[in-house]
This record gives structure tokens, sequence and C-alpha cells, in this order.
């Protein structure tokens, strides 16, 4: 229906049903695939957190840092892509250049570009300035389409993730975290701060310039839908990123500690990679509330 009454049994059953999806088919049906997780549902779904019997599978949860989209109007981002360079379709002639990128804003083509690189490391650049663009904005660079698809549009279903070093100016930490030790002590410092509750847009300011707002604004971190992940090359721990340096200075890879009994077991490096562009928070982030609180998930009994 279109109300329901909230489940207020406990704490964590409340922020559960808060967080749950359901899937509108009927209970009854034999085929597989709809009670079944996606691979781009990594982060964004819950893998163990269902009910069992019929619902199975067709009520789900979201995990615990994932984010649906508000949305936002896309014409202020089509006046900001013209003053840099982008030429609207009825201005454009086919034959003057054929390899420009096409420029698709919430799925309508907008027009094209001839330096989509730059443009691409522009939009990111202002992304998670509340000035500028949100950070639930999505820019999504097909370099064998050659399209640029930016999407503002609600309901998409977001996870935040580690950035990793890609601007110009910062090359000698490229391929390293963005989050440095100055970030973690501006958060400390951020949850001692006494606001002031007589102020009401001074406390709003505060809080939009504190913590995780901060973060994003720095472009610690950034917001990617499933679409734009799947142009992402995503770490699994930061480990990897300092592996993966190592294997391209030395051609060798890192030497294991085998001594150590509680060690991950972890693939090899694949020497392939060029470069990881995000990297997640952490692996646990998968799951959703109640999975979460399981004492080692990860383990078998």
């Amino acid at each position: 229906g279109v109300s329901q009454v909230l489940n207020r049994y406990t704490f964590a059953s409340t922020l559960s049903h808060l967080r749950r999806t359901n899937t509108p088919i009927g209970r009854d049906g034999k085929i597989a695939k709809p009670r079944q997780l996606h691979n781009t549902h990594w982060g964004l779904v819950c893998p163990a957190e269902t009910p069992e019997g019929q619902a199975c599978g067709l009520v789900k949860n979201l995990s615990l840092m994932c984010y649906v989209s508000i949305g936002s109007p896309g014409e202020p981002i089509i006046d900001y892509l013209t003053m840099r360079g982008m030429e609207l379709l009825e201005e454009f002639d086919p034959h003057s250049a054929q390899d420009a990128t096409k420029i698709f804003v919430n799925g309508v083509w907008v027009g094209v570009h001839r330096d989509p690189t730059r443009l691409h490391n522009n939009l990111r650049t202002i992304r998670g300035d509340p000035n500028y663009l949100i950070e639930e904005v999505s820019i999504i660079r097909d370099i064998r389409e050659r399209e640029l698809r930016i999407l503002t549009d609600a309901g998409r279903v977001m996870r935040p993730l580690f950035v990793v070093e890609y601007r110009p100016e910062f090359a000698d930490r490229k391929g390293e975290l963005v989050l440095r030790r100055e970030h973690l002590t501006t958060l400390a410092a951020d949850k001692d701060k006494v606001i002031n509750p007589v102020d009401r847009e001074e406390e709003q300011e505060l809080l939009r310039n504190m913590g995780w707002n901060r973060l994003v604004k720095e472009k610690v971190i950034e917001y990617l839908d499933a679409e734009e992940e799947e142009t992402a090359m995503i770490a699994m721990t930061p480990d990897d990123l300092m592996e993966l340096k190592h294997l391209q200075y030395t051609n060798q890879p890192m030497e294991k500690d085998t001594s150590d009994a509680h060690a991950r077991i972890k693939p090899k490096m694949n020497p392939s990679i060029s470069r990881f562009t995000h990297c997640e928070i952490h692996p646990a982030m998968i799951l959703g509330v109640c999975a979460s609180i399981i004492p080692f998930p990860d383990h078998n009994q």
C-alpha cells in the first residue's frame, strides 16, 4: 500500500524497515531471476538481509551507506556547459568535427564538445560544491562511444567511495587516496565544535561545512551510481593501492607476511591494471543495517 505502520520493536528493526525495498511481483512466481542480486547491486543492496519463505529475494534492504538521489534541475548544467565550450546541437555542423564527443543531460542529447577530457575533469572538480554542482550528479564519460552523460534525476541509487588522486596539480600523490591525516584531524575538531542553536542560519551554514559534508566538498569522497561505477576502477582496500604502486615501480609483487595466521587471503594484483580511480570506504559497507551487527559475518561457523 501507500502507507505502512513503521516497525518499532527495536532501534535496528526501525532502521531496517526504513531502508526496505519491495519488488512488485507476485510472491508465488517460479522465476528465480528477480529474487537474485545483480552484479550492479554490489554495495547498494544487502546480500544477506531478506525474509525467508515466499518473499525471499523480493523484499530487499539497502546497504549501510547507500543513498537515493533527490534530483535537481538540468537546465543550469546546460547553461554551464555552453559557457565551457559546448556547441548546442542546433548550431553544430557535423562535418566540421566528426570526432566530437556527444553530451547528454538526463538522456537528452544537448550538444557536442571538442575537448571532453578537460570538460570531464572540470565537472568532477566542481561536483560536491553546493554553489555549482551538488554531489549526487553523475558524470559518465564513455570514451569508446564518444559520449559524456550527465544525470541529475531523482531515484538513482548511489554510494560513497574514497577518491584516488587524479588532479594534475597533485601529480606527486597520483595513485594515493585524497584522504590525508589533516582531514582526520579536522573531522575530530568538527566533532568537538559547539554549535550555538540560537542562530538557525548560522547553524545550517556550519553543518554544511563540517564533518561528512566537508569531505564531500574537498573531493575526498564521491557518490557514484551504478552507471558511473561502470567507468570506475575501484580498489577494495587502501592496501591494494600501495600494492599496485609497488608493482608499477619494481615490476615485482609485494612480499606477503606468511607468519600472520590472521592475514586475509587475497588474489594477486593484476599487472594489467593501469590505475585505480576510487577505493571502498570499508568492505563491510555492502551489508545492510541488521546484517552488519552480526559478529564476524565474513567467517563461517
